[in-house]
């Protein structure tokens, strides 16, 4: 696409929150999180849902995982495929999926609001399991994030030419 036909997204800077390693660490995830479903929000059908790179990756399939990696971690949900979290049902729509994940997000955030030690186990209801502490799952969901919504730009410029953060 020509340089003089891109669609620039207004974006907002990283965070500059927080005082405590519990509001930076949150304010950098709900910093990514809003990202990557702005990236989402809006993408053309069928396009949202078609590989443009050899993996198979697509906007939509980003999302869809990204929301079963937030309800596995925060909420406790178990996941045996994770492969199959990279597709969206194919009668799924954008707005489903974002909505979905924007939900999940939600729920997430009711339940890191309940944590006030970045050391104790996440609380989660999945038996056997070990959970792993609040830091360490706000940060790995930063960097999955951040990881996803890397990709999630470089998608969505190769649809319609939207850029941005």
């Amino acid at each position: 696409m020509p340089a003089t036909a891109r669609r620039k997204r207004l974006d907002s800077p990283p965070p500059r929150a927080g005082n405590t390693e519990s509001e930076t660490l949150r304010a950098f995830l709900d910093y990514l999180r809003t990202a990557i479903a702005a990236k989402v929000d809006g993408a053309p059908e069928p396009q949202v849902r078609t590989a443009t790179v050899p993996s198979g990756t697509n906007l939509l399939g980003l999302l869809t995982h990204l929301t079963c990696v937030e309800r596995s971690i925060f909420l406790g949900d178990t996941v045996t495929d994770w492969q199959a979290t990279f597709r969206a049902a194919p009668e799924d729509s954008v707005a489903d999926v974002v909505a979905r994940y924007r939900e999940t997000v939600e729920r997430a955030n009711e339940v890191l609001d309940g944590c006030t030690d970045l050391g104790a186990p996440v609380p989660r209801s999945r038996p056997g399991r070990p959970a792993p502490s609040v830091r360490w799952a706000l940060t790995h969901m930063i960097e999955e994030t951040g990881r996803h919504a890397g990709h999630a730009d470089i998608l969505r410029e190769l649809i319609d030419g939207a850029t941005g953060r």
